[in-house]
Order: structure tokens, then sequence, then C-alpha cells
């Protein structure tokens, strides 16, 4: 009985699991994986926190408690939770239509958000919902991803060039604002920029362990500093609040949650979807622990409580700090600790440091980290093998591109479900015929030198049979038919793959059987797997088949045919005695 509660409590606080058998050898790892995260996490949440719309102070904020909080409830090990790029522009882009009338306003609807998105995740983990994330298939997220990325890129090149631009996440007006404005870029600002892109993006060769974004914050200190760049224009973040983040409370106003709701729920799916990818990828490297898709949606909502009542904003798991820390030998959740222990050290004593920070090199920390998640590859594998898919991710591309994040990715929500519904609409079927010489049947369109008999039409359907595809199924058999000149006698149902039928499915298979009689059609059935024959028996649809046309096997219905063709008596034959076997 004690074993049974340790381990339910253990399964909601996984920390309970590492945490008394933490090992010396694992300290090693977690400290260097936790400085080298915290040390990143410093430029990178500051730049998304500006991203967001919010002064940098929060996204240092967001990694604090947060990361805490997942620490504990989390089942991954080396998942790093923070701010992320697309999450903070979905926070902009939702708060943008509340038009906020000042920054503390501004403020008081982020953690309203990201209170919502802890409420969606925590509630879902409870409730074992998990596997809606699964409607969000690769090719939506790869299209989604792609074209967010871009938005994001655009969105950072008021700050890269210093010129104004209007907040907007629809790249035909971001496109005609850059054009109208480019003629006053700031030469300065734009070169501070690009010395950032360059140390972030090659910086990585030196070492994999080499800190390029914080190199790149040190470097645009000492240029801004050192040559008084801010006199000539440059736009540094000024001064930072120092000291922990104080206790905060987001707003409770039902109109601000009507209008916070749906993008609050397109965080919670893409960031949980975003997160358990990453943390997916990792844990099979380790395989010492197991996932919880549903802990870790619990895990993401504390976490985001956290962001919510100490001054953050919604976060997440990141893909390149995750593989960071894996890296850099996280074995535990204590390198996220580290990492934010890290966070309170410069909270509470470095702050003054980064009075000087350009604005251009926080720009150049998102750029540099957007470009990894446009996916030039996936497409054009998707052309080769999946039109489908293709298709899918075309059209979400497109469509967040255009229409913004919001539309872009309910769009792919609900073209994944009615690819689902059309393929589930239209299961494979196949028309069957003997290899010669054995009492083998394949596919007649797939094998060649089949026997086929005229007069018998072998069919076997890849899938349930149910309202949304008996219509279908009734064209192709009547098709089939007709394309054997209305010659077939006997019509044999080969039932292995058919995994459920429900009434409507059953009203109508029931209604064919009786419709093919008059017409001197008679039915067979074969291979009946256990569940099924249940449906077909409790419709009494065995009694309308009769149990002596119910066969174990394909040629066994052959046989009884060529019998039956042949004038003699079906006694020789041993039918499926199916009357004692109905609840097997």
């Amino acid at each position: 009985m004690s074993n049974t509660i340790s381990n339910k409590i253990k399964s909601y606080l996984p920390i309970l699991e590492w945490l008394p058998n933490y090992k010396k050898t694992d300290l090693q790892g977690d400290l260097s994986a936790g400085l080298t995260v915290g040390i990143m996490l410093i430029p990178q949440g500051m730049a998304y926190a500006m991203l967001a719309g919010l002064e940098p102070i929060h996204g240092l904020y967001a990694v604090t408690v947060p990361l805490l909080l997942y620490a504990i409830f989390g089942t991954s090990r080396q998942l790093a939770v923070g701010p992320v790029a697309m999450v903070s522009l979905l926070t902009a882009s939702g708060i943008a239509s509340l038009n906020a009338g000042s920054p503390e306003q501004y403020l008081i609807y982020a953690l309203t958000l990201a209170f919502l998105v802890g409420l969606i995740q925590f509630g879902m983990g409870a409730l074992k919902l998990g596997f809606v994330v699964n409607f969000l298939s690769h090719p939506v997220i790869s299209g989604f991803t792609s074209a967010a990325a871009i938005i994001i890129g655009l969105s950072q090149i008021k700050h890269l060039f210093r010129i104004n631009l209007p907040n907007s996440e629809h790249i035909q007006e971001m496109a005609v604002a850059i054009f109208q404005n480019i003629g006053d870029i700031h030469w300065i600002t734009f070169g501070i920029g690009v010395i950032g892109i360059i140390i972030i993006k090659y910086g990585k060769k030196i070492h994999k362990s080499f800190p390029a974004p914080l190199v790149a914050v040190v470097v645009g200190i000492a240029l801004v500093a050192g040559f008084d760049l801010t006199q000539y224009g440059v736009k540094i973040v000024g001064d930072v609040p120092s000291g922990l983040p104080t206790f905060s409370s987001p707003s409770f106003d039902m109109q601000s949650w009507k209008t916070l709701f749906p993008i609050a729920l397109t965080i919670s799916l893409v960031g949980f979807a975003e997160s358990f990818a990453v943390a997916k990828t990792i844990q099979a490297k380790h395989k010492n622990y197991r996932l919880n898709a549903n802990q870790e949606l619990i895990a993401l909502g504390m976490a985001n409580f956290g962001s919510a009542f100490f001054r953050g904003y919604p976060v997440t798991g990141g893909f390149s700090r995750t593989a960071v820390n894996n890296d850099a030998g996280a074995k535990t959740t204590m390198a996220s600790i580290i990492s934010a222990v890290l966070i309170v050290l410069t909270l509470l004593f470095f702050t003054g440091l980064f009075y000087n920070l350009p604005s251009a090199i926080l720009a150049a920390v998102v750029l540099v980290a957007v470009s990894g998640l446009i996916d030039f590859k996936e497409p054009v594998h998707l052309w080769h093998k999946d039109k489908f898919d293709f298709t899918m991710l075309v059209a979400t591309f497109i469509i967040t591109l255009t229409l913004g994040i919001e539309t872009g990715i309910i769009s792919g929500m609900v073209l994944s479900l009615l690819v689902v519904i059309y393929k589930a609409s239209r299961p494979h079927m196949a028309q069957l015929g003997r290899v010669p010489g054995s009492n083998i049947y394949r596919n007649i369109d797939r094998f060649t030198d089949l026997d086929v008999k005229e007069n018998l039409l072998m069919v076997r359907i890849d899938g349930p049979i149910y309202f949304a595809n008996v219509e279908f199924i009734k064209d192709k058999l009547d098709k089939w038919i007709q394309e054997r000149n209305d010659q077939v006698k006997m019509i044999v149902f080969n039932m292995e793959s058919v995994t459920n039928i429900d009434s409507t499915g059953a009203h109508e298979l029931n209604e064919w059987i009786n419709a093919w009689r008059k017409s001197d059609i008679d039915i067979c059935m074969t291979s009946i797997k256990g569940p099924v024959r249940d449906v077909l028996n409790r419709w009494a649809i065995l009694e309308t088949v009769g149990a002596d046309h119910v066969f174990v096997d394909d040629n066994s219905a052959v046989s009884s045919f060529d019998h039956t063709m042949d004038s003699e008596t079906l006694e020789k034959y041993t039918p499926y005695a199916i009357q004692s076997n109905l609840k097997k």
C-alpha cells in the first residue's frame, strides 16, 4: 500500500524519482550544463522579451521561478524551459489586439496570457488530454514554424536597421513597410547588428561550448561604451532593474480572458508540441527514464503559473537550449536549478552591466535563433514522398505568412483533420485472386498471373466500415460488379483488415446483402476478427449471411463456391463454425 502511494506521489513529483538517488558523478555534468545554459539564457531571455513587446528584464524573470517549477514537476531531465522565439511572437500577436494603454497594462496582459496558458496546459494534463497535440501533424508544424520564423525575423529588422516599422504579423504589410523605410537605415546600428550575427553564427565553430550570444553581448556593450555610440543614435537597453521578481497578479477580467483565450490555446498546443518533440528526441538518447505526455503538460502549466505570478510571460521547452543542455552534460533537472540560480545572481548583482547593451545585438540573437527554424529540406522531401502532406505544409506556410500566426496554426489543424477524414472516408480496397498452385490470395492490382474467376468477386476492405466511408465502399463494389458485366454470382468479403463496424456500417451492410441476394448474388465472409464478429452478431448480420456462408479463410469460401457451381452439396465442406465461437 505504501509503495503504491509512494509511486503515485513520484508520478506527480518526478523530482522525487531522481533526487534521493542523486550521484556525485552527475553533478559535474549538471553543473557544466547549468552554467552553460544559464549564460545562454541571459541574452536570449532579454531578446525574446523584447520580441514579445516587453522590457528585457521580464525575459530574465521568466527563467527563474518557471525553471524551478519545471525541475520539480517535469519528466524530462534535459529539457530547458524558458522564453522561445515562437511563443514570444505569439504573445506579442495576442496582446496587440487589446491595445494596451501603457507598459504596465501590457505587462498585465502578458501575465494574464501566461496564466491562461498554464490553466489550459495544467487542465489538459490533469484530464489526460496529451493526445490532442497529435492533431498538429509534422507537416503543419513544419510549415507553421518556417512561416513564423520568417515573420519573427522581419519583426527584428526595425531593431537591426533602426527604422520605423509597424507591428504586424502579415508578411505583405511588413514587406511594404520595409521597402518604404529602407532608405532610413542607421548604418552604425546595422554594423553592430551584423557583428553580433557573425559572432553568434560562427562562434560555435570555435567550440560547441563557446558562449557566442554572451560574447556578442559583451562586444556590443564594449563598442557602445568605448566609442560612446549613443550620441550617434545607437539605441540601447538602458536601465535594467536589479533584484528578484516581485509577486504579480494576472487580470481576472473576463473580457480580457475572452480576447486572449484563442492565442493562449495556440501557445498551449504549439508550445507543448515543440517542447515534447525535443524532449522525446533527447530522451531517446538516454533511455534511463520515461517521458509522460500528461505530466509534461502539468509541468509546463506549473511553469507558466510561475511566470504569471512572478512577472514573466508564457514559456515552453526550447530546441536550441535543450540541445545545448544535453551536449553540455546535463544528467538531471538539477542543471535547470543551477541555471535558475545563475539568473538569480545576475538579477541581484549584474543587471547594471547591461545598461549599454545595443538593441541590435538582441535582434541578432533572435535572428540567428530563428534562422535555424526555417526548414528547406522538408518541403522537398514531402514533394517526392507524400503530396498530401506537402500540400498541408505549403498551405499552412502561406496562410501563416499572409493571414497571421493564429489563423495559420488553426488552419493547419483543420487541414490535418480534413486530410484524416478524407483518408478515412476512402479506405483501401482490393480485389483478390489466388496465387497459382497455392491457397494464398493477393491483390490483383499488385500481383500478376493470379487466378481470378469472372463470377466470383473476392474483396478485402482495409479499415473500419462506418458512416464516413459506406458510400465509397458501396460505389467501389458496384463499379467492380459492373466491370465484370454483371456475371458475379458470389461476393466473398475478406474481413481480416476490418477493425470495426459502427451502426451505420452494420445497417448498410445488411441492406447490401439483402439487395445482392435479390439480384442472385450470394455473399460469404471470411477471416472475421473477434470484436467485429461480435458486432455482426449483435446486429444479426451473421444470421442474415448464414452460418454456412462464414469461413475461416478465403480458400474454404472458394471451395464452397466451386462445389455450389458444380451443384454439389455443401455438406462435404466444413464451413467456419461460428455459432459456438461468437464470443471467443
